[in-house]
Order: C-alpha cells, then sequence, then structure tokens
C-alpha cells in the first residue's frame, strides 16, 4: 500500500509540520479543516509544501524520521527544491 510523508506550513512559512500516512487527501482535509486538537491547529499550519510517495507505510515512517531529525535549513532547501514558491499543493491532490 502507497504511503505519504508531507511537509506543512503556516501562512508564513516559518513553522514546519512533517507528517506521514496512507491517505493524503483525507488527512489533508484534516489538517486543513482542524479537525484534530494539536499543533497544527495551534499553529493555524495548514499548506501543504512538500510531498513524497513511498511504496509502503514502513518506508513512510523511516522517511518521516529521517526528515525530522534534519536541521531546518536542509528542511527548507528540500521544499524550495521542489515547490520555490512554497505554493500550496493541497489543490493538486486528487
Amino acid at each position: 500500500m502507497q504511503a505519504f510523508v508531507y511537509i506543512l506550513t503556516n501562512r508564513t512559512n516559518d513553522v514546519l509540520y512533517i507528517g506521514v500516512t496512507n491517505d493524503l487527501t483525507r488527512r489533508i482535509y484534516e489538517h486543513k479543516t482542524h479537525t484534530f486538537p494539536g499543533f497544527t491547529r495551534n499553529y493555524n499550519i495548514v499548506k501543504l509544501v512538500y510531498v513524497e510517495s513511498c511504496n509502503n507505510i514502513v518506508d513512510a515512517i523511516r522517511r518521516e524520521k529521517q526528515l525530522k531529525a534534519w536541521r531546518r535549513t536542509w528542511k527548507r532547501e528540500l521544499i524550495t527544491s521542489q515547490n520555490p514558491r512554497w505554493q500550496d499543493l493541497a489543490p493538486d491532490i486528487p
């Protein structure tokens, strides 16, 4: 089953959240509607700026942990390499 690692940010692009899911459409909807309390609701983190597809959930979790361990500048460079304008990618999700 395919899984995804994703990075969200807030309106000013200064707070990053890295997550993993097997249903990207559902999970992004949950973030955008603040379905659950927590970090993303508290900081209004609703803009999807990076998505990476993995073959399975184990690989996705491994990649998520790797990205979370990265320096902030590396994360920002990764996002910029794929999404230079830091546009919200959510509308492009099928």
